[in-house]
């Protein structure tokens, strides 16, 4: 028995509606910010994909927000672009145009950074003067404040390991620079769910260990994914389902340490990315087969997890395919970050259900 069946509906209704009115805004706040990292992570990966992360050699949070805005200052940037190994080994016939077209990804991304730092603290400091985050909510809250100061840290130590003598950033830096916006990303969906969801029960509490795991392994496998992208490991082995006409290519986990063959090998980083979509695909139809023979409340939303899991990896064997064109490239990762915030909204209303 739960509480609506003690509580008349009118007096459940009551019950329930200061506390909707109360969270109704901390609720918007924490979906908008989702959103703007959703974006962001997009602007991220067309700037890994045109090649413009290395365009900006300097890390200025607050002169930066300006791009040049003379023919000197566009020089002067210019200069210091073509002072590092990106340039010589890579554009060393770009012009001072071609140069303006990276570096207004790169500018766009790190601005975008700046809206969303000012949108989440501003009204993070609203919420928490009028008491508004407390609890679960304040603590997720604080876990998502953490990572996006992180966030910029990182993300300049990822740049500047390109700055000297690399011709792009580090894979490793990279994939944790996706991973904290992610976790970003996924902290703020998984509060807004949070206070949206009621108890209400009837749910096996297994089901909240397989969403978690779920969301888990999607997660890591974002992480896989940068490191096949940092390393450019879709341009290699562009066959579906083998590998080298193999299902287990030679070489893979063919460095000492064999560990360091995650990060730094091109086949195991794309053999990881391949294993663990199907890993994915096939947990996510067991959640939803379970959901369904139970009668769970919670199938549909496990069904819709496993299309979008199906759609995934299909749109990742034909980005494979077509050796990673841009637009297919973008909508894998668009994808995949979609199936993530769904998973994690996903984990948090059965938790709620389920309590």
């Amino acid at each position: 028995m739960t509480w609506q069946d003690v509580i008349p509906a009118r007096g459940a209704a009551a019950l329930d509606a200061p506390i909707s009115d109360s969270r109704r805004a901390v609720r918007i706040w924490l979906f908008a910010i989702a959103a703007l990292i959703f974006v962001m992570v997009l602007v991220g990966g067309a700037t890994r994909l045109t090649e413009s992360g290395l365009s900006i050699t300097q890390w200025k949070p607050v002169t930066g927000v300006l791009p040049p805005l003379s023919d000197a200052d566009w020089r002067e940037e210019f200069t210091r672009y073509q002072q590092i190994p990106q340039f010589a080994q890579m554009n060393a016939d770009m012009t001072l145009q071609g140069f303006k077209t990276i570096f207004y990804w790169e500018w766009s991304h790190r601005l975008l950074a700046r809206v969303i730092g000012a949108a989440f603290i501003l009204p993070a400091l609203w919420f928490w003067r009028r008491g508004q985050l407390r609890g679960a909510v304040g603590r997720r809250v604080g876990i998502a404040t953490a990572l996006l100061a992180l966030e910029p840290i990182v993300g300049w130590w990822m740049v500047s390991s390109g700055l000297s003598e690399r011709t792009e950033v580090a894979q490793e830096r990279l994939a944790m620079h996706l991973l904290i916006a992610a976790a970003v990303y996924g902290t703020l969906i998984y509060a807004g769910v949070g206070l949206s969801a009621r108890p209400r029960g009837g749910a096996p509490a297994g089901f909240r260990w397989a969403a978690g795991v779920f969301a888990a392994l999607v997660f890591g496998q974002l992480g896989l994914g940068a490191l096949v992208a940092g390393l450019r490991a879709g341009l290699l082995y562009n066959t579906w389902p083998l590998m080298d006409g193999r299902w287990i290519p030679s070489g893979v986990f063919g460095l000492t340490p064999w560990a360091r063959s995650i990060v730094d090998d091109v086949t195991t980083a794309q053999f990881d990315h391949r294993m663990v979509a199907y890993v994915v695909v096939i947990f996510a139809l067991a959640q939803a087969r379970f959901a369904a023979r139970v009668g769970s409340r919670l199938t549909a939303r496990a069904f819709v997890l496993a299309g979008i899991a199906c759609a995934q990896a299909a749109l990742g064997v034909i980005t494979l395919l077509w050796v990673v064109p841009i637009a297919l490239a973008l909508a894998h990762q668009a994808m995949a970050l979609l199936l993530f915030g769904l998973a994690m909204a996903h984990a948090s209303a059965t938790r709620a259900e389920i309590s």
